[in-house]
């Protein structure tokens, strides 16, 4: 019996039926592993030693009640066979001070994926500026004349925040609109914080595709996020809707691009952001889309995760 960590949000607010963490913690279930569920918090040192506090879980089909905790422990986190770090964004103080102590765990033994040093080099934004052929017209700025050089020059683009998820923070830009200066100033905090502002791209109006890689190389399909009515945003958090796909060729140049410097970084479990021809985010940190992928395509991408990885 294999001893599987994750490291994650609080259990209680999970949704269950889109969890991707869930849905991996059920297939650790299906082969009678052993889930041992923390959060950062619970990481620590004691004596040159990286261990955490966790719980060991059991899954329930029951909706309302859908894990027990059958002990709680104390252990290194050596002592496990494998670790995931599935702490959703936002990637900050915290989560940067976690990935050098899951870093010093991985020194003394621990297995972690991905791996920490990358969780902390990768940001999900800027991470796409090393694969500029796939990327569309970008800048990076905290600088509220230089955003607005780059809207007058793109007529339309889209700025975000460089640390968040869920399409929060992210709004449109069109060129002479008034709200600009106000939007600029109220995501780079007065023009304090770095933001990313990327051409916008039409084609987002049919859809954003969230494409998986595993340990380099994508699945064969992607999960197309349709922006609902009078937005733009294809996140799901964000009142998207869904369809499986197809990928297409050029979905799959992307994928060969990236996925040498994926499986190089350790980063073995990925989600790539892809609108239209143009890559436009790289997601390292908590990639979903695997419950509603399955559902599509009578799937199971949990135990092909596990099948590569153990």
């Amino acid at each position: 019996m294999k001893k599987i960590g994750f490291i994650t949000d609080p259990l209680e607010y999970f949704h269950i039926k889109k969890d991707t963490t869930l849905a991996m913690m059920l297939e650790v279930s299906r082969r009678g592993d052993e889930i041992y569920a923390m959060r950062m918090s619970d990481i620590g040192v004691s004596q040159d030693e990286v261990y955490a506090r966790m719980d060991v879980i059991e899954l329930h089909p029951d909706a309302d009640s859908w894990f027990s905790v059958k002990k709680s422990v104390k252990q290194p986190l050596s002592a496990l066979d494998l670790i995931w770090m599935r702490k959703d964004p936002p990637v900050d103080t915290a989560y940067i001070q976690a990935t050098y102590l899951l870093e010093r765990a991985n020194e003394q033994g621990a297995r972690i994926l991905n791996r920490p040093s990358s969780l902390r080099d990768a940001n999900e934004k800027l991470f796409t500026l090393w694969f500029p052929a796939c990327c569309p017209e970008t800048c990076v700025s905290a600088s509220r004349t230089t955003i607005l050089e780059f809207v007058a020059q793109h007529q339309e683009a889209v700025i975000k925040p460089l640390d968040q998820m869920g399409g929060r923070s992210i709004f449109r830009l069109k060129r002479e609109d008034s709200n600009n200066a106000a939007i600029i100033d109220t995501v780079t905090d007065y023009q304090t914080r770095h933001v990313m502002v990327q051409r916008f791209i039409p084609d987002v109006m049919q859809g954003d595709k969230r494409v998986l890689m595993i340990n380099g190389e994508p699945l064969p399909y992607a999960l197309l996020r349709i922006p609902k009515p009078g937005d733009f945003r294809g996140n799901l958090a964000a009142g998207a809707s869904s369809q499986g796909v197809e990928l297409t060729d050029r979905d799959r140049w992307i994928c060969e691009q990236v996925g040498p410097t994926l499986k190089e970084k350790g980063l073995y479990f990925v989600g790539l952001d892809i609108i239209g021809e143009y890559l436009t985010e790289i997601n390292v940190t908590s990639p979903t889309g695997v419950r509603e992928l399955d559902t599509y395509f009578n799937t199971n991408i949990a135990k092909k995760i596990f099948d590569s990885v153990m």
